[in-house]
């Protein structure tokens, strides 16, 4: 390749690069439908149930003070065969708990998924027990799953004599595919002529771009948003019993969401979480609070040399007040950025609690426009 040729593509080439870098801000700051929203009636169902841990060692429920404990205990052993009426059963290796899992959607028949176990009475510990045959039930009482095997935990206990050292939550375990799916949940995609997208975070923007991005993909009007949360969406004829490959291509659209400008507290914490769009009008704060300090230091005065007198504690008591006379008033201009306010804030040498506090005196003057959410 002669000389001005390479001259001539260099640009070229830098040309290209830096449309390229100038277009992943865009691509950056949006996403897609399928992380957006979910198609209506496609969602996981939660099931429960209630069964027995066993060959735990020693650190099951106390039958006195389990009595559901010992009733199962009883009625389990008498299924199998085994008459313990009016027996005094006093083993400390079973455990009453509750099983919990989701039966997530189009899960079919033979199918495994796991499950979460909860010591409900007063055991220790559920390390290297056993669940025995327990039916999951859903919110109509139907059966749709049994579970059973061996408990998985994270935590432990160890304790002695004069000390127990607890490592974690040893009363809660995992089973991974644990549970047999017994019952399907019916749902045909093939026999509906629309479907509904529900928007994860609600919001009348977001829906109306959603609809505009699936209408200007399909080229015809589909799409429409029904309300903050819904967006309804008419099968073309072309994808007549074929809504496995609309949804396919349609969840991988992307679009710019909205939000709503909001900003989250939680004053237990002090995690304070702010949105890009919050804006604080033309503003005035001073943040100062009055604090008093007391230190008790006792002295000890002892009588002169060959006197009658006694050894005694003097109390000596220091008191400092600080009225917050250094700190200083500060302005917040109007409509400042995220980043500006939060830059105004530190630099009054605040921490996040009273943060919290100045975000609401600003809120409640009509200066903050956003949402406060406390937690």
């Amino acid at each position: 390749m002669t000389r001005p040729m390479r001259a001539l593509i260099q640009p070229i080439v830098l040309l290209f690069i830096a449309l390229n870098l100038l277009a992943l801000p865009a691509i950056a700051e949006t996403s897609r439908i399928k992380d957006l929203a979910s198609v209506e009636g496609v969602r996981q169902n939660q099931l429960v149930g209630y069964g027995l841990v066993v060959g735990l060692n020693g650190s099951g429920d106390t039958l006195n003070n389990a009595p559901f404990t010992k009733q199962s205990l009883t009625a389990m052993l008498e299924r199998l065969g085994v008459n313990t009426r009016g027996a005094n059963l006093r083993t400390a290796n079973v455990a009453a708990v509750m099983v919990t899992a989701d039966l997530p959607a189009f899960g079919r028949r033979g199918s495994r998924i796991d499950v979460t176990v909860s010591a409900l009475g007063d055991a220790k510990s559920l390390q290297g027990g056993t669940l025995l045959v327990t039916p999951l039930m859903g919110a109509s009482g139907e059966i749709y799953a049994v579970a059973q095997g061996s408990v998985a935990i994270a935590g432990f206990q160890a304790e002695g004599a004069a000390a127990t050292l607890t490592r974690g939550v040893p009363t809660v375990g995992r089973i991974a595919n644990g549970a047999l799916i017994e019952q399907e949940i019916e749902f045909q995609f093939k026999d509906t002529r629309s479907v509904k997208l529900a928007l994860r975070n609600p919001d009348l923007t977001t829906g109306k771009r959603i609809a505009g991005a699936i209408n200007e993909y399909m080229a015809a009007n589909t799409a429409e948003p029904t309300d903050p949360s819904t967006v309804n969406l008419t099968i073309p004829k072309g994808y007549k019993g074929n809504m496995v490959q609309l949804l396919t291509e349609i969840e991988q659209l992307r679009i710019d969401p909205d939000q709503v400008a909001r900003v989250v507290v939680d004053e237990r914490s002090g995690v304070i979480v702010m949105g890009k769009d919050v804006r604080v009008s033309t503003v005035a704060i001073a943040q100062g609070n009055l604090t008093i300090s007391v230190t008790e230091q006792p002295i000890v005065s002892q009588p002169e040399a060959f006197s009658n007198g006694q050894t005694v504690v003097v109390p000596r008591t220091t008191i400092q007040v600080d009225q917050g006379a250094n700190n200083k008033l500060a302005v917040l201009n109007e409509s400042v950025t995220l980043k500006e306010l939060v830059d105004g804030l530190n630099a009054l040498g605040i921490g996040p609690r009273d943060i919290i506090s100045i975000l609401q005196a600003i809120k409640t003057s009509g200066a903050l426009q956003a949402d406060i959410v406390v937690m």
